[in-house]
């Protein structure tokens, strides 16, 4: 009899946000230098002997164009309260209808182009900008965003907007430095001074990854996000974002960084962005890891492939996403990818505790097979060697000899055999690799949960799954349950389930897929004797994956 095989399911994913960014605090007092103009002094008129020729008529100067500011005094001018208005799902707090969030912002161009946060605008139902201190909001729409970056451009309605532009020089540590913009919400302005505390500190948090970041230690709060930290002379140095008041560390985006992104947006592209406002989660005693969705913006590759606020992206490009913490992972994907790429998606719809598959820029998402509600009723006990609780402690993704197979597994399932597939006579098959508490426990009784993966490359496209199939009979054994159809992101299949099986009452489950142009065939088997192996199961099956 051929040994008996099964799949193990990958990883979940879990949050573990960052303190909040946003800057604030106390006005500073700044002394303004002022110019005395001395009035010319007084001449005698000439006496006329004519009559004066007739001169040409000056004409009326026209009244100056909107400027750039070029006083600290004058920069709440060109700065912005945003309140983004809309329905959110947060991870802690959970649904949140029609609230409102506050940030900040600046304008950059005189036609009320101005520069925010990712984070402050994505998702929103709508935007009220308030400009400079005014008491009445002014509609806006988002030109572009980008949320690897954390930030975003928006257009003001209306024009001629005093603006404020960036600095120039390099900005080194020592650098004299103000925290600008509208902190907790707060109508009033506030003004906050500080110095560069590092010119190059480390960008990665759980809602950006950003290469090229200021630390200062001028005060910031959340509400302050998006918010321009200025020069004593008025100029654009950075782009706060993040902070940590514990440590009275406080952090900006450097123009070197940012502006090219602004640039982008600004001509109406996304960068570096699926659409989403999202921060990464993890929490090892769960094994649950990912990308926390709060909301998505409209028509976007997330919207397009049914991300919904809730879920979690827990891998891109059949990579675990946010397993330290932060969106690194999910950015570095972003970036080495063009936005109308085609990238396998995976999320966990964190209501229904569903496994959905699908592409971003292709095909939308679809459930998984959820082999533990289809079979939860179905496992009659505690085998040995099972889980004594409903879940493993955690998955670990393991390889072949060869590194062609790749699955994740428990952690408890440390009898590990990657060697490849044999024949009676000895002849190699294909690669393989068996997984369980203890392997001889799993080969030879039904009371040991484990898993078998295996690649044949050289049966050709002529075979049918059902050949291969009907080659696995446990009728001495197991109540023969049927046969169902599979299919997943990559691959196409059936499986039979075996029932009942021997005295610990067992489930087996015996896959056979192929790809889209059935080059080769996999086989996954897996025996279930508990309720966590259920949930290995459909781990292993949403991890195993054939690299050529």
């Amino acid at each position: 009899m051929f040994a008996r095989w099964r799949i193990v399911i990958w990883v979940l994913l879990f949050l573990t946000p960052m303190l909040a960014c946003g800057l604030g605090g106390d006005a500073v007092d700044d002394q303004v230098a002022t110019a005395t103009v001395e009035e010319p002094a007084a001449t005698e008129p000439a006496a006329a002997t004519e009559p004066p020729e007739a001169t040409a008529t000056t004409a009326p100067t026209e009244p100056a164009g909107p400027q750039a500011v070029s006083d600290i005094q004058d920069v709440q001018s060109a700065v912005v309260q945003i309140v983004a208005e809309g329905s959110f799902i947060d991870p802690q707090v959970g649904q949140m209808l029609n609230v409102a969030g506050s940030g900040s912002g600046f304008i950059i161009d005189p036609s009320g182009i101005a520069v925010t946060n990712n984070h402050v605008v994505t998702g929103a139902a709508l935007l009220r900008v308030y400009v400079g201190g005014e008491s009445e909001p002014r509609n806006a729409r988002v030109l572009g965003v980008s949320e690897c970056s954390d930030l975003a451009v928006i257009d003001i309605e209306g024009e001629g907007y005093p603006y404020l532009e960036w600095y120039q020089g390099d900005i080194n540590v020592g650098l004299d430095v103000y925290a600008a913009g509208f902190p907790l919400g707060d109508p009033e302005f506030t003004l906050t001074r500080g110095i560069v505390s590092k010119a190059n500190a480390d960008g990665e948090t759980n809602w950006a990854s950003v290469d090229d970041v200021l630390e200062h230690d001028a005060t910031i709060n959340p509400g302050n996000s998006g918010g321009p930290l200025v020069t004593a002379e008025a100029k654009v140095a950075g782009i706060n974002y993040a902070g940590r008041s514990d440590t009275n560390q406080y952090f900006a985006i450097n123009p070197t960084e940012a502006r090219p992104t602004i640039d982008e947006m600004r001509a109406g592209n996304d960068v570096t962005s699926i659409g989403i406002n999202g921060m990464a989660v993890a929490d090892p005693e769960s094994s649950l890891y990912g990308i926390w969705v709060s909301s998505v913006q409209s028509g976007s590759p997330a919207d397009e492939v049914d991300v919904q606020a809730g879920d979690i992206i827990i891998s891109l490009e059949n990579l675990v996403l946010a397993t330290d913490g932060t969106m690194a992972d999910y950015c570095d994907i972003l970036r080495s990818r063009s936005p109308e790429d085609v990238m396998r998606i995976e999320v966990l719809r964190f209501e229904t505790q569903q496994i959905l598959e699908g592409q971003l820029n292709g095909d939308a998402l679809v459930v998984s097979t959820d082999f533990s509600q289809e079979f939860g009723s179905e496992v009659a006990g505690e085998g040995a060697g099972a889980a004594v609780d409903a879940s493993y402690a955690g998955y670990t993704g393991v390889t072949d000899n060869s590194g062609i197979l790749q699955v994740e597994i428990p952690n408890e399932w440390v009898d590990i055999d990657g060697s490849p597939w044999l024949d009676e006579n000895g002849a190699e098959l294909g690669p393989a690799i068996a997984a369980a508490p203890n392997l001889d426990g799993y080969y030879n009784t039904w009371n040991t949960p484990g898993m078998e993966f295996a690649t044949f490359f050289d049966l050709g496209s002529e075979t049918t799954i059902d050949e291969l199939l009907t080659l696995f009979d446990f009728s001495d054994s197991c109540t023969y349950g049927g046969r169902e159809d599979y299919s997943d992101a990559l691959y196409t299949g059936q499986y039979d389930v075996w029932e009942e099986c021997g005295d610990a009452g067992s489930l087996y489950i015996v896959l056979v897929t192929v790809p889209e142009d059935r080059s080769f065939h996999t086989l996954v088997t897996v025996q279930i004797v508990s309720d966590a192996d259920l949930e290995a199961l459909d781990h292993i099956l949403n991890s195993f994956v054939v690299s050529q």
